[in-house]
């Protein structure tokens, strides 16, 4: 009898689990979806927001328009430069400063290793951050998105943590064999740090993608400008053109439906969404499979 409560408080402890986590599954991604649907629907009827699970009056013209926006292919490669690169830059810097961190005869390596982390909580703010990059020269200058990312304390923790949690004897026999430092981050640090150095490259890669804020701040080049700036004006454009139209009154009611059928801010704002998280959306399954790896790993200690 307790055999058979015990199977059925199993079973139904599995059932309810697996239930809480597929809603929770759904709710994670149904504002991607959302954002699909709205944005290959019928223009007026998202703008109304009458399309929540299936969309209606199917086209691609939204996109189509958008990748015509002039200057957008720039700007994407802009921002695949900045991404590509300054993912690279982060990577390296924080695998061969986490590993120098583990370093005991480092110089001053516990004031170096606090004196870097202390930048994660404390920051001067956008003022003096501004002066100091425009006194580096790094105001209109397409390296002002890679050479300052390069130091990230988060990821720097994250590496040193999962050295930490190697064996040490590696980098002993190494040494022993005559290996300097630099060949033994090379050729023993980085193979075996691949989980982490692919989480941290997610990060970081995330970061730059999305990263726009820099670019309003520092750039007044059109060459400098990255995809999400471009989109982002183009998004206030199409909510200042919007307001135009309904706020002029020599416009005839069936002359405004007719804009807002061929475009709308709720459409453009679909649109840019889709076209600025579906590059992260596809490469994050190539570094899924380390990403659990990387961020548990080192974590538990004994």
């Amino acid at each position: 009898m307790n055999k058979k409560k015990t199977s059925f408080n199993n079973t139904m402890f599995n059932v309810i689990t697996y239930a809480f986590f597929a809603i929770f599954t759904l709710i994670c991604i149904y504002p991607f979806y959302f954002l699909l649907i709205n944005s290959i629907s019928a223009n007026d009827l998202s703008a109304r927001g009458q399309i929540f699970l299936l969309p209606q009056g199917i086209h691609f013209s939204n996109y189509v328009q958008i990748l015509q926006l002039p200057g957008l292919l720039r700007a994407a490669g802009v921002s695949l430069f900045r991404t590509a690169v300054g993912t690279f830059g982060t990577v390296l810097g924080s695998a061969y400063l986490g590993f120098m961190f583990t370093q005991q005869h480092m110089w001053k390596r516990k004031f170096w290793y606090r004196f870097t982390v202390v930048t994660m909580y404390f920051n001067a703010g956008i003022i003096p951050w501004f002066l100091t990059m425009n006194n580096l020269g790094f105001t209109n200058n397409i390296w002002a998105y890679v050479i300052p990312a390069i130091v990230q304390p988060f990821n720097i923790i994250l590496v040193k943590t999962y050295i930490e949690s190697t064996p040490v004897e590696l980098q002993e026999a190494a040494s022993i064999d005559g290996a300097s430092i630099l060949k033994i981050f090379y050729k023993i640090i980085l193979p075996i740090s691949k989980p982490i150095l692919a989480t941290v490259s997610i990060f970081a890669a995330v970061g730059q993608w999305n990263s726009f804020q820099d670019t309003l701040i520092l750039m007044t080049e059109e060459k400098y400008y990255t995809l999400q700036y471009v989109l982002y004006k183009y998004i206030n454009q199409a909510n200042s053109l919007a307001a135009s139209i309904k706020s002029n009154s020599g416009i005839t009611g069936s002359q405004i439906a007719d804009l807002i059928k061929t475009q709308t801010p709720t459409s453009v704002q679909m649109t840019v969404a889709i076209i600025v998280v579906l590059p992260i959306l596809l490469v994050y399954p190539f570094f899924q499979r380390y990403f659990v790896k990387g961020v548990m790993i080192g974590s538990v200690k004994g």
